[in-house]
């Protein structure tokens, strides 16, 4: 432990993604593959191209036969390849993507040809040599290729690769079914009228709904749960199937912090609370029955950056992402950051000129700074201060 009972944030990782176990691994078909990770690696089924190909408008001829005439022979376009063989003298109107004639071994490309009835002629430079334009049989990959690791995550390029390799479904893990609800007895709906300046909308639920909808998640929120021991205990119960259970707010040791109390009433068991960073110190890890529940704080931008590098962590983990944790990059520093103390700073900042630069208002609740920001800074407990051109580690947000 670290800062008076603090648990660092690396550790906290650690043993949150300990908890973390892959969900099932499903066959799915590729349109619904988008964002899954790849539960096993990828091979090809069938190579690309699986013939030889032209690769450009022209004519399939015979090298050894230039510079011609030829007599035309026929055509090969997509999908309605050239019977038969090509014999010497001949040549065949060819598309690019079609196969290339058996007994052909060049493309004479159309703007070196002139084409009188049935008869071929060269009019310009003609082919650079034997092969020229072919798109040859495995050019892309041949069948067996090792095309994707187990872990990685499926894009739009990916699911591509797939269809052409030959695959009609992917091994992924399903999805993860995930219960969000805001607790406190000063929030309400987004939209709606705020009975006191007491009062406040409720931003975290809605706000990390749309974080999660990134990833193959289920969400489902709940409505504002009141500070009421009962109607907390209600509200975890009515999310019993769930497999991870997002709170924001009353997850610290306070009168009115209910996440704890009504998780030990359920059987819940509390594996850490408390981490030495900034913004974010009061989150909670627990296991409740088949649950991971995690309680966020109730400050926004605090909310925002435990589920960047918490929540989002544990997803991909049990998504079988290969990568779980955010990836860093290094820019220079832009203008001075301050000394750090014992917790891990997360600064907000932008990026100005491929340089980092910090934003005034660092308070947790601020949320017009974090829209603002595109960058978090990541500042080490106990880190001196930065001056202008110091490398500093950031985290992107765009």
């Amino acid at each position: 432990m670290s800062g008076a009972g603090l648990l660092p944030l690396s550790e906290a990782q650690q043993r949150l993604l300990a908890l973390a176990r892959p969900t099932p691994v499903v066959e799915l078909p590729l349109g619904r593959c988008l964002g899954h990770y790849l539960a096993r690696p990828l091979t090809a089924v069938r190579g690309q191209p699986a013939a030889d190909l032209a690769a450009m408008d022209g004519y399939a001829i015979r090298w050894v036969n230039l510079p011609g005439p030829w007599s035309l022979a026929g055509e090969s376009a997509a999908g309605r390849p050239f019977e038969g063989m090509l014999q010497p003298g001949q040549a065949a109107r060819i598309s690019t993507g079609a196969i290339l004639p058996a007994g052909a071994d060049t493309i004479l490309v159309q703007e070196d040809a002139e084409r009188d009835e049935q008869t071929l002629r060269l009019t310009g430079e003609g082919p650079p040599g034997r092969g020229a334009h072919i798109r040859c049989a495995g050019h892309d990959f041949m069948p067996g290729t090792a095309l994707a690791s187990a872990g990685e995550m499926i894009d739009a390029r990916l699911i591509a690769l797939s269809a052409m390799a030959g695959h009609g479904t992917l091994p992924v893990h399903r999805r993860i079914r995930v219960a969000i609800f805001d607790t406190g007895d000063e929030l309400v709906e987004p939209g709606m009228a705020l009975p006191s300046p007491a009062h406040l909308p409720a931003s975290n639920g809605i706000m990390l709904g749309a974080m999660l909808a990134q990833l193959p998640v289920d969400a489902a929120s709940s409505a504002i749960v009141p500070d009421r021991l009962e109607a907390v205990i209600e509200a975890l119960s009515a999310h019993a199937d769930a497999d991870v259970v997002i709170t924001t707010g009353g997850a610290s040791v306070g009168d009115h912090d209910l996440i704890q109390p009504a998780l030990k009433r359920l059987g819940g068991s509390v594996d850490f609370w408390r981490i030495a960073m900034r913004p974010g110190r009061p989150v909670m890890v627990a296991r409740l029955g088949k649950s991971i529940a995690v309680g966020l704080p109730g400050n926004p931008v605090s909310a925002f950056v435990t589920a960047q590098m918490l929540v989002l962590p544990l997803l991909r983990t049990m998504l079988g992402a290969a990568v779980a944790l955010p990836q860093p990059t290094l820019l220079p520093a832009g203008a001075p950051f301050p000394a750090v103390g014992h917790r891990q700073d997360f600064v907000r900042a932008r990026i100005i000129g491929g340089a980092i630069h910090p934003l005034d208002n660092q308070d947790s609740g601020a949320l017009h700074t974090l829209r603002r920001a595109d960058a978090l800074a990541i500042r080490p407990p106990h880190a001196a201060a930065a001056t202008t051109g110091d490398p500093i580690a950031c985290l992107l947000l765009s």
